[in-house]
């Protein structure tokens, strides 16, 4: 499997507005950098992008996150190791990632709002929106993990 084109060299004003949202994904304080990264490595899972799996697993461990929670990222639904916000943002996650079933169902949505709040709820939507967005490049473009 041969690498593709480098969208951000072959046109880098194509990667000005996913700059756009990284930046804004770094700059929302509400939502810790540990569970930005959860957020990015399960719909890297879903995806199929192993760059950014590869890149994201990496991350989350340099913030201590644990192996075996890596590993279990994947079966969470059966693993007592999440605590409820972690479960309603991998819920969150695997359902805006997987539009195509039912997209984010009402019961998520709702518990996601009284947990998170509204804004905060937001943030973390508009954060898998921006990681479903750079898998579909690093997939498309077959990047290869470093």
């Amino acid at each position: 499997m041969n690498e593709r084109i480098r969208i951000k060299e072959v046109d880098p004003a194509a990667y000005k507005p996913m700059l756009a949202l990284e930046s804004y994904v770094a700059s929302v304080k509400d939502v810790s950098p540990l569970h930005k990264e959860m957020i990015r490595i399960r719909a890297s899972q879903i995806n199929g992008c192993a760059y950014c799996v590869n890149m994201h697993t990496a991350d989350a461990r340099k913030l201590g996150e644990t192996e075996q929670r890596i590993y279990l990222m994947s079966v969470w639904r059966e693993s007592p190791q999440f605590s409820e916000e972690e479960r309603i943002i991998l819920a969150m996650t695997e359902e805006i990632t997987l539009i195509h079933k039912e997209g984010l169902t009402d019961n998520t949505y709702a518990r996601a709002v009284d947990v998170f709040g509204p804004a905060r709820t937001a943030a973390i939507i508009m954060m898998i929106i921006t990681i479903n967005a750079w898998n579909r490049i690093g997939v498309s473009t077959r990047m290869k993990p470093e």
